[in-house]
C-alpha cells in the first residue's frame, strides 16, 4: 500500500497500469495459445445457442401450461439429469480424451434440440421434459471434461487468466444470447430459436475439432465397470480426506439451492405474469438474463483483480457474492417496476458470478490433474441436485399465497445461513496443505 504522503495521481496511475497489464495478459493468451483460442471460440458459439434454448423452452412451457409447478418441473429436469450421470461423467473425464468428449456431446445436443420443434400442443409438454433430460444429461458429460481440460492446455501462470476469460465469456454470452434469444422467441417465435441452437452445437464441434490437444492422462488398463466405480469412489474419498477442498466444491451446490433454484423459476413467473413483453414474456425474460449476465461477467473480473488469485481473498469475495445475491432478491421482491427488477437481477448476477467463478479458480489451483475430472463432476452433481430440489420447491411455493414476491423475500432470508457458515470456515476452518501452499 502506498504511504499517505503519496499523491492521488500516483495511486490512480498505478491502478491504470495494473488494469492495462491484466487486459494485455487476456489478449496475449487468446492470441498466443491456439488450443485455448479454439476451445474459447467453441464456447462462445455453443453458449449463444444455449440461452436461445433455455428462453424458448421456458416460454413455451409457460404458454402451454400457465403453471408455476410446470415451470419448476422444467428446471428440476434440467438439474436432475446431470446429477444422475455425474458418477459416470467424472470417471470418463479422467479416463478418456477430454476433447473427444466435448465434441461428442456437442454433436448429440444438436439432434436433441431439433426435436423441440415437435412440441405444439399442451399434450406434447411431456416431450419437453424428455428432451430436456437428454440434453442436460449430455451437459453433465460436457462441463466436467471442459473444466478439467483447461489446465491441460494452459501454463500454470495462464490458468487464472484462462478461467477468468472463460467465465466472463459465459456471462457475456448469457447477456448477448439471452437478449437475442428473447428477441427471436418474442418476435419470430420459439421454434426458430431451437433451430438456431442446433446449428450452434454443430459449429462449436467443428471449431473445437481443429484444436491442438494432447491428452495428459494415462489411459487406465482396466476399463471395466467395476474399475470405473472404484475410480469414482476414490474421487469421493479424496474429497473426504480434503475437507477444505470439499468446502469449496460445495459452494456451487449452495449457490444452486439458495440462489439459482429460487431465481430461475421466479424470473419466468415475473416475465410471464407481471411484466410480459413478447410471446410468453420471452423478451422480458431475455432482459432479466441480460442483466444477470452483465453482473456475473463483470464481478469475477473485478473480484479477481482485487484477489490476485490469493486463497484468502478469493474466499472473502465468495462471501461477498452471497451478500450481493441477497440484496438482489430483496430488490426483485418489491416488483415495483421492470427496471427495478432488472437492477435486482444485476445484483443477483454479481453475487452468482463471484461464487461460481472464484470457487472454480480455487479448485483449479489446488486439485491435482488425476482427480480433477471427478472433483468437478461431483461439484456439478451437487450443484444440479440442490438446484433441482430448490427449483421444484420454488415452483410449488409460487403457486401458494406467498407468490413470487414472498418467495424471493424468503430466499434473501435463507442466504444468511451460507454467508455465516462460509465466513466461519474462512476464519476458523483448517486449510488443506495444498490450499495453504497455493495461497
Amino acid at each position: 500500500m502506498l504511504p499517505p504522503s503519496q499523491t492521488l495521481f500516483r495511486s490512480g496511475e498505478s491502478i491504470l497500469k495494473q488494469k492495462d497489464k491484466h487486459t494485455s495478459s487476456y489478449l496475449q493468451l487468446i492470441r498466443g495459445n491456439r488450443a485455448f483460442r479454439h476451445l474459447w471460440a467453441g464456447q462462445v458459439i455453443s453458449l449463444t445457442g444455449d440461452w436461445f434454448n433455455l428462453i424458448a423452452s421456458a416460454a413455451l412451457i409457460a404458454t402451454l401450461t400457465q403453471s408455476g409447478t410446470a415451470i419448476g418441473g422444467l428446471f428440476v429436469v434440467r438439474m436432475v439429469a446431470p446429477f444422475l450421470v455425474s458418477p459416470i461423467a467424472g470417471v470418463i473425464a479422467d479416463r478418456y480424451n477430454r476433447k473427444a468428449i466435448v465434441i461428442t456431446t456437442d454433436a448429440l445436443r444438436c439432434f436433441v434440440v431439433l426435436a423441440f420443434v415437435l412440441v405444439r400442443e399442451p399434450q406434447h409438454v411431456w416431450l419437453i421434459y424428455v428432451l430436456t433430460a437428454v440434453q442436460s444429461a449430455s451437459q453433465g458429460f460436457y462441463f466436467p471434461a471442459w473444466n478439467a481440460m483447461l489446465p491441460d492446455i494452459t501454463a500454470p501462470h495462464e490458468l487464472g487468466i484462462a478461467n477468468a476469460i472463460s467465465s466472463a465469456t459465459w456471462s457475456v454470452m448469457l447477456a448477448f444470447g439471452a437478449a437475442l434469444g428473447g428477441l427471436v422467441s418474442g418476435v419470430i417465435g420459439v421454434y426458430p430459436a431451437f433451430v438456431i441452437d442446433a446449428a450452434t452445437f454443430i459449429l462449436s464441434a467443428l471449431i473445437i475439432s481443429r484444436m491442438p490437444y494432447q491428452s495428459t492422462l494415462d489411459r487406465a488398463s482396466d476399463l471395466s465397470m467395476t474399475a470405473g466405480i472404484r475410480q469414482y469412489i476414490d474421487g469421493l474419498r479424496y474429497l473426504r480426506r480434503h475437507v477444505d477442498t470439499f468446502s469449496i466444491a460445495i459452494q456451487k451446490a449452495t449457490l444452486g439451492f439458495c440462489v439459482i433454484g429460487f431465481f430461475q423459476v421466479a424470473q419466468v413467473t415475473i416475465a410471464e405474469q407481471h411484466f410480459p413483453i413478447g410471446e410468453g414474456g420471452s423478451i422480458t425474460m431475455g432482459l432479466i438474463y441480460v442483466m444477470a449476465g452483465i453482473g456475473s461477467g463483470l464481478s469475477p473480473i473485478l473480484g479477481r483483480n482485487w484477489a490476485r488469485d490469493r486463497d484468502r481473498r478469493l474466499r472473502l469475495m465468495i462471501a461477498l457474492g452471497y451478500v450481493c445475491s441477497a440484496l438482489g432478491f430483496l430488490v426483485c421482491s418489491s416488483l415495483i417496476s421492470l427496471p427495478v427488477v432488472l437492477i435486482g437481477a444485476l445484483l443477483r448476477g454479481v453475487g452468482g458470478g463471484l461464487i461460481w467463478v472464484l470457487g472454480t479458480q480455487l479448485l483449479l489451483q489446488i486439485v491435482p490433474n488425476e482427480v480433477r475430472g471427478r472433483v468437478f463432476s461431483t461439484e456439478f452433481a451437487l450443484y444440479t441436485l440442490f438446484a433441482a430440489v430448490s427449483s421444484g420447491g420454488t415452483g410449488r411455493l409460487i403457486d401458494t399465497s406467498l407468490g413470487v414476491s414472498g418467495v424471493l423475500a424468503l430466499g434473501a432470508l435463507l442466504l444468511l445461513i451460507p454467508t455465516t457458515l462460509w465466513l466461519a470456515w474462512i476464519y476458523f476452518g483448517k486449510r488443506d496443505l495444498i490450499a495453504t501452499q497455493a495461497a
